[in-house]
């Protein structure tokens, strides 16, 4: 998958909505989270990724086939013994769907890559212990 600036644009206008036993964080590429931050020292956890399997390669696909690919990365995530979390990629055009994503502590960035190139997707967000949520992109892996 390629990054282009239009892709770039449209993925730092979304929020990363995150749902935690704790409490639900909106996350935005660049910008800190000290609730995070918080949570993942107390987890003990290193860093994130959310990662999404809807709508591969940015086409929009429908409901059924969406949440066929994303129940099937779920699958693999727990398979691959992580603990996903539910989580939303919320763009700020309303016009856009809402995609169904998967918040992973305990992965690391190449791990998280390499699934979501798996499942066709242009980037992820990432990040460390900080909590300063990154994008990745899988051509990256390349």
């Amino acid at each position: 998958m390629a990054k282009t600036p239009e892709l770039e644009v449209a993925y730092r206008a979304t929020t990363y909505r995150v749902f935690l036993p704790e409490g639900q964080f909106d996350l935005r590429v660049d910008q800190p989270s000290p609730q995070l931050a918080e949570w993942l020292a107390a987890a003990r956890a290193p860093g994130f990724a959310v990662i999404t399997a809807f709508n591969p390669g940015g086409r929009r696909l429908p409901d059924d086939d969406n949440l066929g690919r994303q129940s099937a990365l779920e699958c693999d995530l727990l398979e691959g013994n992580y603990e996903p979390y539910s989580a939303e990629n919320r763009p700020d055009d309303a016009a856009a769907p809402v995609e169904e994503s998967c918040f992973v502590p305990d992965i690391t960035r190449e791990d998280a890559l390499a699934l979501a190139d798996d499942y066709e997707q242009n980037a992820i967000l990432w990040g460390g212990a900080d909590g300063i949520p990154r994008l990745a992109w899988t051509e990256e892996l390349e």
